[in-house]
C-alpha cells in the first residue's frame, strides 16, 4: 500500500482522511493476521507502519492536539508545539535508535489521601509511544481475554459491570474482590518483554521508555520494575502484563464449572459458586501474579457472597457500583436452592454517593462570594458527569436523594447571601419558571437536577469485538448508545450517521467528539445550528476562519 505523498509546507494541509484511512488499513490488516496466528505477517506489517509517513503524522497529532495533557510538559519543558514543529517532529520519529529521556513526576491526590504517581514523558517520546501503541494494540486485540474491559478501545467500566451482571443473575455466586498493589509500579520489566515477543525495534524502544528514568523533584530514579502511569502506551503495557490470567483460571476446571473472571486494569474479581473452589482459584492467582512481580493488596482483596452473609459482608463495591442480590417473594423472580426467590441490583456504591456530596458541598463553599450563574456553571458539569456514569444501573433513588442534598446546600448558599432576608424572598431572587417547573436559575441559565437524567440500561458489548474488525455498523450503533454521551451528542450524531461532516469519516470510542456552533454564537444550542467534527477537525475549522 502506497503512503501519501508528503507535504511539508503546512500541517493544516495534510491529507489527514486518507492518512487515517492508510493507517486503520494496516491496523486492521494486522489485527486480522494475529486472528489466524499469521505472526510473520503481524510482524512484516508493524515494521511497515513503523515507517509510514501517515502513522508518524497521526501519532504526532494525537499527542499534541487530541490528547487532553497536551499543554502539561515533559522534563524538556517543552509543550503545545508549533505545525512547524509538529512536521519536524514527524520526521524525527523516523529514528527508532534515539534514547529516550527521562520522565517527569508528578503527583494527583487520590480520593483516600493517597498520590498517585504520574510520569509524564517528553513530547517527542510521547508522539514515538503513539506510533509504537498503534502497531502493538491491533495485534493484541485479537489476543486479550473476551473480559478484560479497562483502557483498551470500544470497551468500558459499564460492560464489565453488565458482565458480572450476566454471570450472577441465574445463580448466586461467592466473589473474591481483588486489587493489585502498585500494578503500575511493580510489573517486571523482563517478564512483560518476554510476553511481548515483538520485532526488536518494539523491544528496544519498550525497553528503552521502561529504564528511562523518572526525575523526581531533581532527583533522578532508576526504578527496577513498573511502567510509569501517565505516558500514552503504560495503559497498553499493563494489559498485556495482566493478559493470560483469565485463560489460567479456566483452565484449571471443567467447562461446566469455569468460574467468571471480569477485569478492568488492575482491578478483577473471581466469582464461582462454591467456596473451597474460589479459595483454591486465589492461590492460583496470586501465584500467577508473582510471575509478573506483582501480588495481591490486602486491604483490599477479600470474599464475600452475592446474596448470603459471608464474614458480615453482603456484596461487594466494583468501579464505583455497589452489587448485591436481595431475597423477594417466590413469585417475583428466580429461586435458590428451594428458598424464596432473589433479585440482582446494581447502584451507586455508598462511597460513591459520599464522594459526589462532597464535592458539590465543596463547590457551593467555594462560591459563597460567587454569583448564581457562576455556581451553577460550575455544578451542572459535576452533576450531569455523575449522573450519566450511573445512568445504566437502578439508580433512580440514589438520583433523588442526593438531588434533595444538593438542593439543601444551594439553601444554605442562599440563606449565608442574604442572611437579614426571609426564605420567601430567596426563593424569589433565585427560583424561576423552567417549562413546567420551577427551577433554581436566574432565568438564562438553570441548575440541572440529578432526575434529569433518564436510566437507559447499557448492553455490554460482545465477547471478543474490537473496533479493529471493521464492523462499523456495530461500532457506530455503540457509540450512539454510550452512556457517558451527552444527549445533544447523541442525537447529532443519529443526524451525520456517525461521520464527521468536516473530514467524513467516522467517530470512534477514542476520538474527541465536540460540538461546534455554525454561527460561533454559543448561546444559540438549536440544532440546525449545532455540528459534530473531531477536536482536531473543529481546531481546523476555527482556524480557517481566523487566519
Amino acid at each position: 500500500m502506497a503512503d501519501v505523498k508528503r507535504h511539508t509546507e503546512n500541517w493544516q494541509t495534510l491529507p489527514w482522511k486518507q492518512i487515517q484511512r492508510n493507517v486503520y488499513r494496516l491496523q486492521q490488516r494486522i489485527y486480522q493476521a494475529s486472528c489466524r496466528g499469521d505472526w510473520k505477517r503481524v510482524h512484516n506489517l508493524q515494521r511497515l507502519l513503523l515507517r509510514s509517513w501517515s502513522a508518524r503524522c497521526l501519532a504526532v497529532r494525537r499527542v499534541t492536539q487530541d490528547n487532553r495533557g497536551k499543554r502539561t510538559a515533559g522534563v524538556d519543558g517543552v509543550a503545545l508545539p508549533t505545525p512547524e514543529r509538529r512536521l519536524q517532529l514527524a520526521e524525527e520519529l523516523r529514528d527508532l535508535t534515539r534514547k529516550a529521556d527521562p520522565v517527569r513526576r508528578v503527583y494527583i491526590p487520590k480520593t483516600n489521601k493517597e498520590r498517585r504517581p504520574l510520569g509524564i514523558p517528553t513530547m517527542r517520546d510521547r508522539a514515538m509511544q503513539a506510533l509504537v501503541k498503534m502497531a502493538l494494540e491491533p495485534e493484541w486485540e485479537a489476543q486479550f481475554e473476551p473480559n478484560s474491559y479497562g483502557f483498551r478501545p470500544g470497551r468500558s467500566a459499564h460492560d464489565a459491570v453488565e458482565a458480572i451482571f450476566n454471570y450472577i443473575r441465574l445463580k448466586p455466586k461467592y466473589v473474591l474482590e481483588a486489587d493489585i498493589e502498585k500494578c503500575f509500579d511493580r510489573i517486571d520489566h523482563e517478564a512483560l518483554l518476554d510476553k511481548m515477543s515483538t520485532i526488536q525495534p518494539l523491544t528496544r524502544l519498550v525497553r528503552g521508555w521502561l529504564k528511562a528514568g523518572i526525575m523526581d523533584n531533581g532527583e533522578m530514579i532508576f526504578p527496577e520494575a513498573g511502567t510509569p502511569q501517565g505516558g500514552v502506551i503504560s495503559p497498553l503495557l499493563a494489559n498485556i502484563a495482566l493478559h493470560g490470567l483469565e485463560d489460567e483460571l479456566h483452565d484449571l476446571l471443567s467447562k461446566s464449572s469455569r468460574p467468571g473472571v471480569i477485569r478492568y486494569a488492575d482491578d478483577f474479581v473471581i466469582l464461582h459458586y462454591d467456596l473451597t473452589t474460589l479459595q483454591r482459584l486465589r492461590e492460583v492467582a496470586e501465584a500467577w501474579l508473582g510471575s509478573m512481580g506483582l501480588r495481591l493488596k490486602p486491604n483490599k482483596t477479600r470474599l464475600t457472597h452475592t446474596l448470603d452473609e459471608h464474614k458480615g459482608n453482603v456484596g461487594f463495591d466494583f468501579l464505583g457500583f455497589e452489587i448485591r442480590q436481595y431475597q423477594v417473594g417466590k413469585h417475583r423472580t428466580r429461586s435458590y436452592r428451594g428458598r424464596v426467590g432473589f433479585k440482582t441490583i446494581i447502584k451507586p456504591s455508598k462511597q460513591a454517593q459520599a464522594n459526589h456530596l462532597k464535592e458539590v458541598k465543596e463547590i457551593v463553599r467555594r462560591h459563597r462570594g460567587s454569583n448564581q450563574a457562576a455556581l451553577i456553571a460550575e455544578l451542572n458539569p459535576v452533576v450531569r458527569g455523575w449522573t450519566a456514569y450511573y445512568s445504566s444501573v437502578s439508580a433512580k433513588r440514589t438520583f433523588m436523594r442526593l438531588e434533595n442534598e444538593m438542593i439543601k446546600k444551594v439553601l444554605q448558599w442562599a440563606k449565608y447571601r442574604h442572611r437579614n432576608k426571609g426564605r420567601r424572598w430567596q426563593y424569589r431572587k433565585y427560583w424561576h419558571r423552567q417549562g413546567s417547573r420551577t427551577a433554581f436559575g436566574n432565568g438564562t441559565i438553570f441548575l440541572t437536577l440529578h432526575r434529569d437524567t433518564k436510566i437507559r440500561r447499557h448492553t455490554k458489548v460482545i465477547g471478543r469485538k474490537s473496533p479493529y474488525d471493521g464492523d462499523w455498523t456495530y461500532w457506530a450503533t455503540r457509540l450512539g448508545r454510550d452512556p457517558m454521551k451527552p444527549k445533544r451528542v447523541v442525537n447529532l450524531l443519529k443526524q451525520q450517521r456517525g461521520r464527521c461532516l468536516r473530514c467524513g469519516l467516522r467517530f470512534t470510542a477514542e476520538d474527541v467528539v465536540e460540538v461546534h456552533h455554525k454561527d460561533e454564537n454559543r448561546k444559540n444550542n438549536r440544532y440546525s445550528n449545532l455540528t459534530l467534527l473531531h477536536g482536531h477537525c473543529h481546531d481546523q475549522e476555527h482556524s480557517a476562519r481566523c487566519p
